[in-house]
């Protein structure tokens, strides 16, 4: 892990790995780099990844810089910091919602976007879902336990085993004095609680942007957040988007699925 302070004085963590074409991994809303354990065996080049200000070892800046203006800026900043003005962003949830504002704020600058389980319409039920445990720590006092919660609580997952939610509850929670800590600044429910009472904006002009583009999109087919009828309305109005449906998983797929892998090899062809 390598810091950079950005112009606001942030602290910002990230990785940077390989060599090649650049590849920036955006993760999830409560995220951090570590979302992409699974899916960097399967990629080529030069992998960059990144914790937003306010999750993992990035500085926390409060509620109101958490945003996906703020975290989009962030990431150009971070690709000014490594002297890279071309890349391609594999955008996992708040992460694809990133990618396609970066397409709309600086599409010159865009290879391709990747975005898994994520699209220009977020379905409510999902939000819904994520607003019961956004900022709140694991009521588990260790990793088992806290393991066996995410597999009773994850509806949509099937035939994952045991050691893989072991490896996701120590990816996104952390030990403390009195059990297991979220591993990101609370106040970030803040934040997505503002977003969540907000109007509904329209975020297909975001998409939209990304016409010529080379893009693929992976969604589980059990997916709350993003729907078979909004995946079908993308790819009508991107001719050529890669669509992988991924048996056996809701939001997210954890990427080493044979059809994410499958998706994220054409994506990567395509690139090239």
């Amino acid at each position: 892990m390598r810091h950079f302070i950005l112009p606001d004085g942030t602290r910002l963590a990230f990785a940077d790995q390989g060599e090649g074409r650049p590849i920036l991994c955006l993760p999830g809303l409560t995220r951090t780099m570590a979302d992409f354990t699974y899916a960097k065996p399967h990629l080529s080049g030069r992998i960059i990844r990144m914790d937003y200000r306010g999750r993992g070892g990035s500085s926390w800046t409060g509620a109101a810089s958490y945003t996906v203006l703020q975290e989009a800026q962030d990431a150009l900043a971070l690709m000014d910091h490594l002297g890279l003005h071309h890349f391609a962003v594999l955008g996992t949830s708040r992460g694809g919602l990133i990618g396609m504002l970066l397409a709309h704020l600086a599409k010159d600058r865009l290879l391709g976007l990747c975005l898994n389980d994520v699209g220009p319409v977020v379905e409510r039920a999902g939000l819904e879902r994520i607003a019961d445990y956004v900022g709140r720590n694991p009521s588990a006092k260790t990793f088992a336990e806290f393991a066996e919660a995410l597999a009773r609580h994850s509806p949509g997952f099937d035939d994952v085993p045991a050691s893989r939610w072991l490896e996701e509850a120590q990816k996104h929670a952390k030990p403390a004095a009195e059990g297991l800590q979220i591993t990101y600044d609370p106040a970030l429910r803040d934040s997505f609680d503002a977003a969540m009472s907000a109007p509904a904006g329209d975020a297909w002009p975001l998409f939209d942007a990304c016409a010529g583009l080379p893009m693929a999109v992976i969604r589980g087919a059990n997916s709350d957040l993003l729907s078979a009828a909004t995946v079908a309305q993308m790819a009508r109005r991107h001719p050529g988007l890669i669509v992988a449906d991924v048996a056996g998983r809701a939001h997210v797929p954890f990427l080493d699925e044979p059809e994410s892998v499958a998706a994220l090899t054409a994506f990567q062809k395509a690139l090239a």
